[in-house]
């Protein structure tokens, strides 16, 4: 392998593509990873298929400009709206998310699969097309998790007030028999020890972060390789939303003392 000066370019509506940062870290030490934020104007989920597309683009440029020689969409409702419009009109590898249906489907025993998501992702088209192409006999039940994102991108983790919000959108996938959960969000990993608190042990939980994070390492691979892993890569932070809300709560999700820049596009 090569050593690269590039750095990895990622960005999510928020926080919660860090998620998927980790799992990137993880697999690559040698990287500088860029990671923007757009918590500005998150939850995505809301947002008009136009928006999405238009904030995913000046990301995309926004990290480009500071010399990334990959992109990673670390959002599923991003991914839906923009993945393709992204790929179109930029020539380096750029890896998306989709929620884990197909691994899903795989998964379960009695033929019921749960997807947490965000309305964004659950009422795109390429979420149809998941569901068309791998979903076969399996009964795939949606769940739109309204305040999960907020809560993540505050930063809070804990307490009766979020087990609650976690509760109100999984125990009806669980009541209706769902083996699988799939967490189709970046943000929801981060709520993965309550949800896996409900559904108990005979409930799988699946998210699609480590497979981005491997598919990153393939593409970089046959795009010349990933640095070299001797020296340890930093990582660089940008975010929209106001400074000291997401001072705190970088803090939370990565480690204290992790400083936003301010994202200003």
């Amino acid at each position: 392998m090569s050593t690269h000066a590039a750095p990895i370019g990622v960005f999510d509506s928020g926080l919660g593509g860090l998620s998927v940062l980790r799992h990137i870290r993880a697999l690559l030490p040698g990287e500088h990873l860029l990671y923007c934020a757009d918590s500005g104007h998150a939850p995505y989920g809301e947002k008009t298929p136009e928006f999405i597309r238009a904030r995913s683009q000046a990301l995309t440029e926004f990290l480009i400009d500071r010399g990334a020689r990959a992109i990673v969409i670390a959002c599923n409702t991003a991914t839906a709206q923009a993945a393709t419009y992204l790929r179109e009109r930029y020539g380096l590898p750029i890896v998306a998310m989709e929620p884990a249906v197909k691994p899903a489907v795989a998964a379960t025993r009695c033929g019921i699969v749960g997807v947490l998501a965000t309305t964004g992702t659950l009422q795109s088209a390429r979420f149809a097309a998941l569901l068309d192409n791998h979903a076969g006999e399996v009964e795939v039940l949606t769940e739109a998790c309204r305040g999960w994102v907020d809560c993540v991108e505050r930063g809070e983790l804990e307490g009766p007030a979020v087990r609650a919000m976690v509760a109100r959108h999984v125990e009806p996938l669980l009541a209706a028999g769902a083996d699988v959960l799939v967490l189709g969000c970046t943000h929801y990993p981060f709520l993965r020890p309550h949800i896996e608190a409900l559904a108990g042990p005979r409930v799988a939980v699946i998210d699609t972060g480590l497979a981005v994070a491997r598919q990153l390492v393939r593409r970089l691979a046959e795009a010349g390789g990933a640095a070299e892993p001797g020296t340890p890569g930093q990582e660089t932070f940008w975010s929209s939303g106001a400074p000291d809300a997401a001072r705190r709560a970088l803090a939370a999700l990565w480690h204290a003392g992790a400083e936003p820049q301010r994202l200003s596009v």
